[in-house]
């Protein structure tokens, strides 16, 4: 898969498709920090989910690196928490 490919789909995946499904990222992502701040007892802020999210999917790659998905999906989230982080 070419990195064009990549950015599209993660591209279409973002802004369509799963949050069709899924709802809002940003409530999805504020959700999830929520609940593993209570699960962990410590603070766990949105952009802290994010990246947890993206080392899930580094994580999956390491085991299956040609799996489109993983890097798809590694894309997806990273351009969701520039978005969270007020990235300039």
């Amino acid at each position: 898969m070419q990195r064009d490919q990549v950015l599209a789909e993660a591209c279409a995946i973002i802004t369509t498709s799963r949050a069709e499904t899924h709802g809002s990222y940003e409530e999805n992502y504020t959700r999830l920090a929520g609940m593993w701040s209570a699960y962990l007892g410590v603070p766990v802020s949105v952009v802290d989910v994010t990246n947890m999210l993206v080392m899930l999917k580094i994580a999956r790659a390491r085991t299956k690196p040609k799996h489109a998905d993983n890097w798809i999906d590694m894309v997806g989230y990273a351009a969701c928490g520039a978005e969270v982080a007020g990235a300039k």
